[in-house]
């Protein structure tokens, strides 16, 4: 468990560095793409519970029990998943979309209380624009490949969990047994709502993007475990 977290924390900086470079309107205090429709791995949600018990911060999975019966964003099917959907020639499951437009639980005076250990789905969320302004994101197509590529390294670090809602998969594991049982690769399949990760079987990445990720694919490719 170490070392895969060790190892999501490399992925998550080699993002970091990444996007530290974009042009983007992305700032503080700007929450607007913080919904509680974003989607993680079991190893993500293990990080960010582990990072709320030692820092003292448990209450914060209050705030999302308090919420858990309001609708979000369920996904069908993971992003490995759908990879391998494309490459078998077979069609994804539809995505329902009667979901809430609201805020993220943990979401605190616009704020982040989660900010160095949030998951992918949230690193991710880039716009060149003020969203708040213009009422939708604007993400540049070589990003949402980048995007999708750090996206599928993620899930296959946690190929032996699940992915899921941000708030379903944190409940999940706010359990000590649930969390000491995926830790010990016990875990069973929690039921509906959470999906099986998969490993890497093909890399989504279209010919005009190929030339231009290779630095990126290198370093996520390179990542040692300690």
């Amino acid at each position: 468990m170490n070392m895969k977290l060790a190892v999501l924390d490399r992925i998550y900086r080699i993002y970091d560095d990444f996007s530290g470079g974009l042009d983007m309107a992305c700032k503080k205090y700007c929450a607007q793409c913080c919904t509680p429709n974003v989607t993680m791995t079991t190893l993500e949600a293990c990080r960010i519970v582990n990072h709320m018990i030692s820092n003292g911060r448990s209450d914060l999975l209050e705030n999302v029990q308090a919420r858990r019966a309001e609708k979000r964003f369920k996904p069908q099917t993971t992003t490995n998943r759908l990879a391998d959907l494309c490459r078998k020639g077979d069609d994804p499951p539809e995505e329902a979309v009667n979901y809430l437009n609201g805020s993220c639980p943990l979401l605190t005076d616009n704020l982040c209380p989660i900010y160095p250990v949030r998951p992918f789905g949230c690193r991710c969320f880039v716009s060149k624009h003020d969203c708040r302004k213009e009422g939708y994101s604007e993400v540049d197509p070589f990003v949402i490949t980048v995007n999708t590529l750090f996206m599928q390294f993620v899930e296959h670090i946690d190929a032996t969990g699940f992915s899921g809602n941000f708030a379903d998969v944190l409940l999940l594991l706010a359990s000590k047994e649930r969390r000491n049982n995926y830790q010990m690769n016990t875990l069973k399949h929690p039921g509906p709502g959470f999906i099986p990760n998969l490993q890497i079987t093909v890399l989504m990445i279209p010919p005009e993007h190929r030339i231009k990720i290779k630095p990126l694919l290198d370093a996520l490719m390179g990542i040692k475990a300690p």
